[in-house]
């Protein structure tokens, strides 16, 4: 049987299949300590889960606008001024299934055949996939400790090409934790002026900050609000992974329009009930929760970082964001799959290589897991690492 050449192109994700891997070994009786996957271990906030309940009941079980309904929209514009310092219009907005749809809907609505997309590594796994799956081409510029695993304008000005379509930018990080000052960001800014490069800045984890100030990209200036579209959701910051709702927005009304007319033929609107769930965490009051999510995160990542850094041949930069600590195992071996699987098979711990991210020496582990298990898990990778210095 034949399938199409845009699905052949698609690699399987790494943190899916470790992930996989992980479940098979734990179904087979194996004591599994699982660092993989990128989901909070808190439960969704109480006020989110009343009005979500409320939406049941009320029978808000029907059919709405493809974007949102307009009582959501109005809630991520609230959103948007009050956190970003943004200003949309209702029609410059969608909510959609989880920002992957968001991204997707994004590239389907940009890229046509041949047309690159800037993608600073390490990335999202998903990003240079979604690239290819639209015909374009994913240029990858490779950062590493040594710029914070940012970009810098000097690295930006090199990868452009008259083919640049789209820079991908997402701070804080997924799998590194870094987070873009102002300062970096006004200097992006500096040379996408006077181009027609758009920026796609995935921002999922602006709640997630552990030093500093978040700044959205779209914040910078006008110039960066005409050609950012911004990308955002509660998965990550409201424990509401699940749920699959993810938004973007762009002063672009075209763009919006056209997302629309993709999604009213794909999926529709999202599902009513999260739209209604959506809209108190949007509007802040679920703020409490999500701040004392915060700090035990930020417990976490010190206890990981100090951890981490006190394990022979192993070395790691501090995440200032998200709940992620990318470490560097290059001392030891280079191969991350082969790293990440041998440590899965002989002491029971699931991480995930940073070849999934286009950054080959390297693995991630998710602390988004209770504090114990942790604890746990460092010590197998230590004794693991031991065993083989």
């Amino acid at each position: 049987m034949m399938f199409s050449e845009r699905i052949n192109k698609l690699s399987p994700s790494l943190t899916i299949a470790i992930s996989q891997k992980a479940r098979e070994l734990k179904a087979q009786g194996r004591d599994i300590l699982a660092f993989s996957a990128g989901e909070p271990d808190f439960d969704t906030p109480e006020v989110i889960k009343y009005e979500a309940i409320k939406a049941i009941t009320d029978g808000f079980t029907k059919y709405t606008n493809v974007a949102g309904i307009p009582e959501l929209l109005e809630a991520i514009k609230i959103k948007l001024k009050r956190d970003n310092h943004l200003d949309y219009d209702l029609d410059e907005i969608i909510a959609s299934n989880g920002a992957k749809q968001s991204l997707f809907n994004i590239f389907a609505t940009l890229i046509d055949q041949n047309d690159e997309v800037i993608i600073p590594a390490p990335y999202w796994v998903t990003y240079p996939e979604l690239v290819k799956y639209h015909d374009g081409v994913p240029v990858i510029i490779e950062t590493d400790e040594s710029t914070g695993f940012k970009i810098t304008p000097e690295m930006l000005k090199k990868a452009i090409t008259p083919k640049t379509k789209a820079l991908m930018l997402t701070t804080p990080s997924n799998p590194t934790g870094a987070v873009y000052t102002k300062e970096e960001l006004e200097a992006i800014a500096e040379v996408l002026k006077d181009t027609d490069i758009w920026v796609i800045s995935d921002e999922m984890y602006e709640k997630l900050i552990y030093e500093g100030k978040f700044v959205s990209a779209a914040s910078i200036s006008d110039d960066m609000l005409q050609r950012t579209i911004t990308v955002n959701g509660l998965s990550k910051s409201h424990a509401m992974t699940g749920w699959r709702f993810g938004y973007c927005a762009s002063k672009n009304k075209e763009l919006v329009k056209n997302m629309i007319k993709l999604q009213s033929q794909s999926t529709s609107n999202i599902n009513t009930v999260t739209q209604k769930a959506a809209i108190p965490a949007l509007l802040g009051k679920a703020d409490a929760d999500v701040e004392e999510m915060r700090k035990e995160f930020k417990r976490r990542r010190d206890f990981v970082y100090e951890a981490f850094n006190s394990i022979k041949g192993l070395s790691a930069a501090k995440p200032t964001g998200a709940f992620y600590i990318f470490v560097n195992h290059k001392e030891i071996i280079k191969d991350s799959m082969a790293f990440a699987l041998d440590l899965l098979e002989e002491k029971g711990v699931a991480v995930v290589p940073g070849i999934g991210f286009g950054s080959e020496g390297y693995f991630r582990f998710s602390f988004a897991t209770d504090f114990e298990t942790i604890n746990r898990g460092i010590k197998r990778i230590e004794e693991f690492v031991k065993e083989l210095l």
